[in-house]
């Protein structure tokens, strides 16, 4: 099987084009090693075969890997975190529920539980402005002290999807519903098919430090090589030329 030159450069251009491409998607995950919940990505590729010949590679799609991150314990009542699957909902200001990980949620000056970007938390209750103390059970009941009583105030309650790969990511740690996902499936936490909710707590990214800078250094050296043929060949078109010209 032989090459030609000019199917040499094309190889060597998608390789260079797919790795460039893969280093913005392990950049993302090492920008974001600190954001709560974030999920990290990576991309898959595809060989591209023309009969016998290989021309290259292209990026086919790429995948959120939904591996669980560390909880970590929070000081503050209203921070969330899920132990297993499942997303919290917020409301959108279109009206539309969004889906998120990321349990930072706080109270407004209103009483309304929010999270960072001042979207309602959906649940089914409001906190007493009396209120002393708040907790938030394994099974998503949430529980204020009044009057040296804890008493229950409603339910925060948690959904799944069947492809949770087939959300839409709308930035922010939100997701959509989309037909990919399959249909919401929202119910009790800590019961079958569902994670459990951990109140004073929060989760954290899944990004592997020390597996996404392996994979950079990887990238960039394969890079690196991909010029090195593509220049190498570009020589070779040129050397040509100019004995062709003598």
């Amino acid at each position: 099987m032989s090459y030609s030159i000019n199917h040499i450069l094309a190889v060597s251009r998608s390789g260079m084009l797919t790795q460039l491409l893969d280093l913005d998607m392990v950049s993302n995950n090492l920008a974001n090693v600190n954001t709560n919940a974030y999920k990290s990505n990576r991309s898959n590729f595809q060989e591209l075969l023309n009969g016998e010949y290989k021309n290259g590679v292209q990026l086919r799609a790429t995948q959120m890997l939904m591996g669980q991150g560390s909880l970590i314990v929070s000081d503050d009542d209203f921070d969330l975190a899920i132990d297993g699957v499942g997303y919290f909902s917020v409301t959108l200001p279109d009206g539309r529920t969004a889906y998120t990980r990321d349990g930072d949620f706080t109270q407004d000056s209103e009483g309304t539980i929010v999270n960072e970007d001042g979207y309602p938390l959906v649940w089914d209750g409001s906190i007493p402005e009396d209120a002393a103390d708040v907790h938030v059970n394994q099974d998503g009941s949430v529980m204020v002290m009044q009057n040296d009583e804890w008493s229950q105030v409603g339910t925060v309650q948690i959904t799944t999807f069947d492809n949770p790969n087939g959300l839409q990511i709308i930035g922010n740690n939100l997701f959509l519903e989309t037909e990919l996902s399959g249909t919401a499936q929202t119910g009790t936490a800590n019961s079958e098919n569902y994670g459990r909710i951990i109140g004073n707590a929060t989760e954290a990214s899944n990004v592997n430090i020390a597996s996404e800078i392996t994979q950079m250094i990887t990238l960039q050296r394969s890079y690196q090589m991909s010029v090195r043929a593509f220049q190498t060949t570009d020589t070779m078109i040129q050397q040509a030329i100019r004995m062709r010209g003598a």
